[in-house]
């Protein structure tokens, strides 16, 4: 009865002991990943002082989980922080599963002319300065029938300060062509590493035949480069510290501990090739010029929503 009693007590003394380091190991890594995010967050705010950089505008966005269970989160591109009448540079959809954890991207290109609720058929670009990314996210939902979550604006300062930081001998990619025509430097063809600066340059040239078709195209084949070279444990543990140094360049409604979950299902190691589409799709649009608009991309909408719909199901 006595030896009953003495094992009992031993092993209740072995569990609280495991317990107790468990609990010292959570908040040992709760304190890193705080440490680490407040670095990066203090590294920007200290150049964005520097550069008198506006505060973000706070924004209205009634977003919500696909009809798919999905989290869908727009990603827009800006060079023009704080300037309520700048239009979206490049628009991109995140497509979250989080039952696998794993990622899509859809770019839609900026020249496509849908309707724009309460202001008719427009790029769908001017509806960001028209109002904000809650109404790209309405023109989403009325022309692709898709419920957008979260939405993030990157300032493509924070682009170029994540990428310093994350590779601090550069992203290796194949640069296709020689480019150099509004983009203030010149990049020659060939497989490189670029640095921040070099890879904004890369994902916004649109001066060639291919003009933004081209550049959509580069811009998802720089993100894949930038996932796969991220991929793995060791950059796991730096992941507070990146999404430290972004954040005060991205307005956002996601907040800091989805963002820690999501990054860390986005640069998994085992999630395979990250699958993406472009919108239009092939053979679904003209190039009329429009009074007003100038060249647009005239689509046919029901294609397009099927094929975006596929896309997400697959």
């Amino acid at each position: 009865m006595r030896v009953d009693r003495y094992q009992q007590k031993k092993k209740k003394r072995r569990w609280t002991s495991i317990l107790l380091v468990c609990l010292l190991l959570i908040g040992a890594v709760a304190g890193y990943a705080y440490f680490q995010f407040n670095q990066g967050v203090n590294q920007s705010l200290k150049k964005i002082n520097n550069d008198n950089k506006q505060a973000n505008e706070v924004y209205t966005f009634e977003g919500k989980k696909d009809q798919y269970g999905d989290t869908n989160i727009l990603l827009l591109g800006s060079d023009a922080r704080g300037k309520e009448k700048a239009r979206a540079d490049t628009i991109m959809i995140a497509h979250y599963n989080e039952d696998k954890g794993t990622f899509k991207l859809t770019s839609i290109m900026r020249d496509s002319y849908v309707e724009i609720p309460g202001y008719g058929k427009h790029k769908i670009n001017s509806a960001f300065a028209r109002g904000g990314p809650e109404l790209i996210r309405k023109t989403i939902k009325q022309n692709f029938d898709i419920d957008l979550q979260y939405y993030a604006i990157v300032d493509f300062d924070g682009f170029v300060q994540l990428i310093d930081e994350a590779f601090p001998d550069g992203v290796e990619i194949n640069v296709e062509k020689k480019m150099e025509k509004n983009i203030y430097m010149t990049l020659e063809p060939g497989l490189q590493r670029l640095n921040g600066t070099q890879m904004l340059g890369y994902v916004r040239f649109r001066y060639d035949a291919m003009s933004d078709f081209g550049r959509v195209e580069r811009q998802q084949k720089a993100v894949k480069a930038i996932r796969e070279q991220l991929s793995g444990f060791k950059t796991i543990t730096k992941l507070p510290k990146l999404i430290g140094v972004l954040s005060p360049y991205v307005n956002t409604n996601i907040d800091t501990a989805d963002a820690l979950f999501m990054g860390k299902d986005f640069l998994s190691s085992n999630r395979g090739t990250m699958a993406t589409l472009r919108i239009p799709v092939e053979n679904s649009f003209t190039e009329p010029r429009i009074q007003g608009e100038g060249a647009v991309l005239d689509i046919d909408v029901e294609k397009n929503k099927e094929a975006l719909h596929q896309f997400i199901t697959q």
